[in-house]
C-alpha cells in the first residue's frame, strides 16, 4: 500500500529538459576547457546523443587545484567561515536539491540510463539525506582531552587537510557526487572532483 501511495505521488519526468551546464565548474564559475576540446555524452538507454560537454585535461585540473588551494589558504573566506555556517550552506543545498528534485531526477535518468522512478526515489532521496546528515555534523567535529600519566595535558584536534581530489563512478553519479564532496566540505576541506566520462552531467 505504501508503494502504491508513493507511486501516485511520483511526479512526471521533466519534458524537453534543457541541459544548461556543460562547462567545467572551477572557482564558482563555468569555464570552457583550456584546449577547447569537447566530447559527446549519450543516453545509455537509447544511445542517442544528449549534448557535448567540455573535456578537461591536465591544464584544467591544474587550474581547478590552484583555485581550490586558494580557497583553502589561511585567511580565506572559506577557512574563516564558522562550522555552523558551513552546515547552513550544506542544508541550503539540500533545500535546492529538494526543490529541483524532478529536474535532477530527469537529468540523472538521461545521463545514466536508469529509470526515472529509481533516480527520483533512490538517487535523489539519498542525495538529500546525505546533505542533511552532514549539514548537522559540521559543528560537531571536535577533539578530545586524553588522560595520561605525569604532568601533561594531551588533546586531539581535528583539522581539515586541504584540497581533496575525488573520482566518482558512472552508476550513481549524483549520489556518489554527494557522498564524496559533502563529508569533505563538512570538515572544511575544498574539493576537485572528476565525474565519470559516461555520466558527466
Amino acid at each position: 500500500a505504501a508503494l502504491i501511495a508513493s507511486l501516485q505521488l511520483l511526479p512526471s519526468p521533466t519534458a524537453n529538459l534543457e541541459i544548461q551546464h556543460t562547462k567545467l565548474f572551477i572557482n564558482n564559475e563555468w569555464h570552457h576547457s583550456m584546449s577547447g576540446k569537447t566530447f559527446s555524452t549519450c543516453n545509455p538507454s537509447t544511445g542517442e546523443k544528449i549534448c557535448d560537454v567540455q573535456e578537461a585535461d591536465k591544464a584544467d585540473v591544474d587550474k581547478a587545484v590552484q583555485a581550490a588551494r586558494l580557497a583553502f589558504s589561511p585567511g580565506s573566506a572559506w577557512r574563516r567561515m564558522d562550522a555552523s555556517e558551513r552546515g547552513r550552506l550544506i542544508d541550503k543545498l539540500a533545500d535546492l536539491v529538494e526543490r529541483d528534485r524532478p529536474q535532477l531526477a530527469t537529468l540523472e535518468s538521461l545521463d545514466s540510463g536508469k529509470p526515472f522512478l529509481q533516480a527520483y526515489y533512490v538517487d535523489l532521496q539519498g542525495v538529500i539525506k546525505t546533505l542533511r546528515y552532514f549539514a548537522g555534523w559540521t559543528d560537531k567535529i571536535h577533539g578530545k582531552t586524553i588522560p595520561v600519566d605525569g604532568d601533561y595535558f594531551t588533546f586531539t584536534r581535528h583539522e581539515p587537510i586541504g584540497v581533496c581530489g575525488q573520482i566518482i563512478p558512472w552508476n550513481f553519479p549524483l549520489l556518489m557526487f554527494a557522498w564524496k564532496i559533502v563529508p569533505a566540505l563538512c570538515c572544511g576541506n575544498t574539493v576537485v572532483i572528476k565525474p565519470a566520462e559516461q555520466t558527466p552531467l
